[in-house]
């Protein structure tokens, strides 16, 4: 990739692409930006986790992904509801770094919309008999036999609804990176006060 793309030192187009990269990573599996780290928690307890990013919303500076209601960091979000995600793609040379504040959605108009059009294959995720974490004695899935080999419809996938949750993540502000031979360049955008400016990388 050329160093003089349009985003090496553009305010306006830097967004742009950050848009662009998070937009297709909601529908291409093969972006580097699907599964970002999120972190969440407080100074005595604060972990990370990769993600599947499942929206993407600019106007709403809004991003989403899915979890099951037991995972450990639900307990941590309703402690403290900021977070931070981090993205990164080796090729485009590209890191994004988005400060959030979280909201939990279960069972309510948002997961239902959610959970209508999660397939056949994700909702195996939301039918494990015990919480993500849960210590076994024994290496497992956490799934009955016939839940592994998918030997179910999507109609006793229903079952898993109970543990679907919605994390909304409202975007606070973004740090980027790109990384150029010529020269690194790295800005920050605030969203709330609508702030932009350069950073030494």
């Amino acid at each position: 990739m050329s160093d003089t793309v349009p985003y090496y030192e553009d305010f306006t187009e830097i967004k742009k692409k950050i848009w662009s990269m998070l937009d297709d990573a909601v529908t291409n599996r093969s972006s580097q930006f699907r599964i970002p780290v999120f972190i969440c928690g407080d100074q005595s307890d604060f972990d990370g986790r990769i993600v599947v990013l499942r929206k993407s919303d600019q106007s709403n500076s809004l991003v989403q992904f899915h979890s099951d209601i037991r995972s450990d960091k639900i307990p941590k979000l309703k402690k403290n509801k900021n977070g931070s995600m981090l993205f990164y793609d080796k090729e485009e040379k590209i890191q994004v770094r988005l400060k959030v504040e979280c909201t939990i959605n279960h069972d309510n108009e948002i997961t239902k919309e959610s959970w209508s059009k999660t397939g056949h294959i994700s909702r195996k995720c939301y039918l494990v008999d015990n919480g993500p974490g849960t210590e076994s004695p024994t290496p497992t899935s956490g799934l009955k036999p016939e839940l592994d080999n998918f030997e179910f419809t999507m109609e006793q996938s229903e079952e898993g609804y109970k543990n679907f949750t919605v994390i909304q993540c409202k975007i606070k502000s973004i740090e980027w990176l790109y990384l150029a031979a010529k020269g690194h360049r790295r800005a920050r955008f605030e969203i709330d006060n609508n702030k932009e400016y350069w950073l030494v990388p």
